[in-house]
């Protein structure tokens, strides 16, 4: 009797279709891949669209943590060994199509499959990277170089591409929880990017390279130059009068 060969494995493939304990899904801006305290029983791989991932804490404030793109994992945290709820939400900030896959047949086919989990692997590692790449800007950076990073990211010019491209669209707000500032701070600064040439407005926003450049190089035009620093500000209030 002669054995039948078992066909190669298409990691690819299996991130593109449905089939055993897997399924397509399709969201609509603003819908949830899941909620913060839901059962951690499923992965998504990203086929299409913009995603965010936020954090709410027990006062009700709200965070927007991270950004994935097509080609990403959104909810890998299902995979930990003890199966437990999800610590954050993750929703669509445009159309978005994905592949859901039970916890248990992710599990299996990574064990079982080494081109899937190597895969995976090189996803963690560069979620990884992006993850302190953030701590380091968020530590380091101000606030205009956290949003202008922010702007180059959603525009994936660390891709091939055009010189300039339109980002999801994305509230001033979420810009402003992301970079962890002011939405009325956002504003200025956006003011401040279109008057430099480095974004347009036209019903999106279109970013340019020149952007990534003054990034890259530190050469974006100082804040109110002309204005004393806050602390020396404050000495010479605290200075006292003089006697006539």
């Amino acid at each position: 009797m002669v054995e039948l060969e078992k066909p190669a494995f298409d990691a690819a493939e299996f991130l593109a279709n449905a089939g055993l304990g897997r399924g397509i899904v399709q969201l609509a801006p603003k819908d949830a891949f899941f909620a913060q305290g839901d059962p951690a029983d499923s992965i998504f791989y990203l086929q299409k669209g913009r995603a965010k991932v936020t954090v709410v804490t027990a006062a009700g404030k709200e965070a927007t943590i991270m950004l994935v793109s097509v080609g990403e994992f959104v909810g890998e945290g299902a995979l930990a060994a003890v199966a437990g709820l999800r610590l954050s939400t993750a929703t669509a900030i445009t159309a978005c199509t994905a592949l859901r896959i039970s916890r248990a047949e992710m599990i299996r086919v990574m064990h079982e499959e080494h081109s899937l989990s190597d895969l995976f692997l090189k996803f963690l590692l560069e979620r990884s990277m992006r993850v302190q790449a953030d701590l380091v800007d968020q530590l380091f950076n101000s606030s205009e170089k956290r949003l202008a990073r922010i702007l180059l990211l959603m525009a994936e010019f660390s891709k091939p591409g055009e010189p300039e491209q339109y980002i999801p669209k994305i509230s001033q707000e979420t810009l402003a929880e992301m970079i962890g500032t002011t939405r009325s701070r956002v504003s200025f600064f956006m003011n401040r990017f279109r008057k430099l040439g480095f974004i347009e407005y036209n019903g999106r926003i279109k970013v340019h390279k020149s952007l990534l450049n003054a990034v890259l190089l530190d050469r974006l035009p100082k804040v109110n130059p002309e204005r004393p620093p806050a602390s020396a500000t404050a000495r010479i209030r605290s200075k006292p009068a003089r006697r006539a």
